[in-house]
């Protein structure tokens, strides 16, 4: 006999399987709304590509480089192909750039070089490669401390010089070939004096050879710099410290040819190098 009296269970009953499907539905009904509700307000999901480019270009050209950065890569996203995304990669690559995202920019850029070889501006696009790593080897705080740069280590230099040198190869009648050789002297000097520096800091050292071989480098890989007179000055003073008197004279009658006026013809280096020694008298200690 049934128990009319009997408490029903307190576990909640079971929803049917029709049921599921039921809420399921609902649930995905009511998000597809609140999408559309928030595509509404949202203008990168709702401009067609002319306008959002137009308003990228206009935050560009405003200054406001994150809102164009947001609308370049909302509309490559949007728009995969077309001239509007082909010029949008190209002109984020620049925002990146401007924005000093270096990391991203040369991303950007490099993939824009992979993607369209043959693009009417790809004369631009390997230039801005280049500028990328100028500016990258250039830090924005050594410019306002007026650091002197090539005391560090010069791999963006070293890149940059290789990809302005590209730009030059591949576009030898454009606009960009004719800054790039500007650059590229600039480069040469920098990456000459870091050099010197290094092959400097060995004498000191009392490593001759060392600094010998880096003078040589500089004449090697950077002819016409304003740095050769110093790297012959090197070479002599290192050959007389491993008292190599012939090639010693001959590097300074090389020096004399080519920089008459040069200070270690006077002396005056080895009154330099007497004065780091004075301040820092463990520079020219040996090691045993």
């Amino acid at each position: 006999m049934m128990d009319l009296f009997h408490k029903p269970s307190s576990r909640p009953s079971r929803i049917s399987g029709v049921g599921r499907l039921v809420l399921l539905g609902l649930l995905a009904l009511s998000l597809q709304a609140c999408g559309k509700w928030f595509e509404r307000d949202d203008p990168l999901e709702v401009l067609p590509v002319d306008q959002m480019y137009q308003e990228a270009k206009s935050s560009l050209r405003g200054g406001n480089l994150g809102r164009a950065t947001r609308y370049y890569q909302r509309l490559i996203a949007r728009f995969p192909y077309g001239v509007y995304t082909e010029q949008a990669q190209l002109e984020l690559a620049y925002t990146q750039y401007r924005d000093r995202k270096f990391e991203e920019a040369s991303s950007t850029v490099n993939r824009f070089i992979k993607t369209y070889p043959a693009h009417p501006k790809i004369a631009y696009a390997f230039y801005l490669k280049a500028l990328i790593n100028f500016d990258r080897g250039n830090p924005l705080l050594d410019k306002i401390a007026r650091i002197d740069g090539t005391m560090r280590d010069q791999g963006a230099a070293v890149q940059s010089f290789n990809d302005f040198s590209e730009v030059i190869r591949r576009f030898p009648d454009t606009a960009y070939a004719t800054d790039s050789r500007q650059r590229m002297v600039y480069l040469r000097n920098r990456l000459a004096r870091y050099e010197i520096n290094v092959a400097r800091y060995y004498l000191r050292r009392e490593a001759y050879i060392g600094a010998i071989n880096r003078a040589k480098h500089v004449l090697e890989l950077y002819p016409q710099s304003a740095y050769q007179g110093d790297a012959l000055a090197v070479m002599a003073e290192g050959y007389t410290e491993l008292g190599q008197e012939r090639l010693a004279a001959d590097a300074r009658r090389v020096l004399e040819l080519n920089a008459p006026d040069h200070p270690y013809l006077s002396g005056d280096w080895d009154h330099q190098r007497r004065w780091w020694r004075k301040i820092l008298p463990f520079m020219g200690e040996k090691r045993g």
